[in-house]
């Protein structure tokens, strides 16, 4: 059975180091030619559109994807969870995805949450460390308050899933034992 993994949660929790290394488990687990990356497909879905007029669009055609590609193994960088809570705090607005959340589910998928200590220190840390990689971050960069804030919003948001979830947090990275304990969570130990 195919893993169909979305990785969700607020900016600066480390989503992008724990899904590197559970790509880096099933994509050679699972590659078939050796020509092409073809044992997992990464995709990164926060592309400037969430919590704008075109998120809903965007996430309805990458079902569309992700049904092509259902007997692959999947991972998703952000997806309804984050657009939801995009929408929240940057139009004010409630945004309902129960029909994609039937579709996500016909498909197997699960969501990681992945949070940080509430921590203003931890935060500042991981800006820094974020603008001496993405300097273009700066433009949309925020207080570590408001990170918090944002991180409160997608608790409240996964209890209201209907897709299996499991909750970590990144207090440290790298953290192996968070990946240990998402690749037993979704079966691949």
């Amino acid at each position: 059975m195919p893993q169909h993994i979305i990785f969700e949660g607020a900016e600066l929790t480390g989503k992008s180091w724990l899904m590197s290394q559970v790509y880096d488990y099933l994509e050679p687990k699972y590659n078939q030619n050796k020509v092409t990356l073809d044992g997992c497909h990464w995709f990164n879905c926060d592309v400037g559109v969430y919590g704008t007029q075109h998120g809903k669009i965007v996430i309805e055609n990458y079902l569309n994807i992700f049904s092509e590609l259902k007997e692959k193994n999947l991972i998703i960088e952000k997806l309804h969870l984050s657009d939801i809570v995009y929408n929240q705090v940057h139009q004010n607005q409630k945004i309902e995805y129960d029909s994609v959340e039937k579709d996500l589910l016909d498909l197997d998928f699960k969501i990681i949450l992945v949070t940080f200590l509430e921590d203003e220190k931890l935060l500042e840390k991981r800006i820094q460390d974020r603008l001496n990689i993405y300097p273009h971050y700066e433009r949309i960069l925020q207080s570590p308050v408001w990170y918090i804030e944002q991180q409160r919003k997608y608790l409240m948001e996964i209890k209201k899933t209907k897709l299996p979830y499991l909750i970590v947090e990144t207090n440290v990275l790298p953290d192996n034992t968070l990946v240990g304990k998402i690749l037993e969570w979704i079966g691949e130990k």
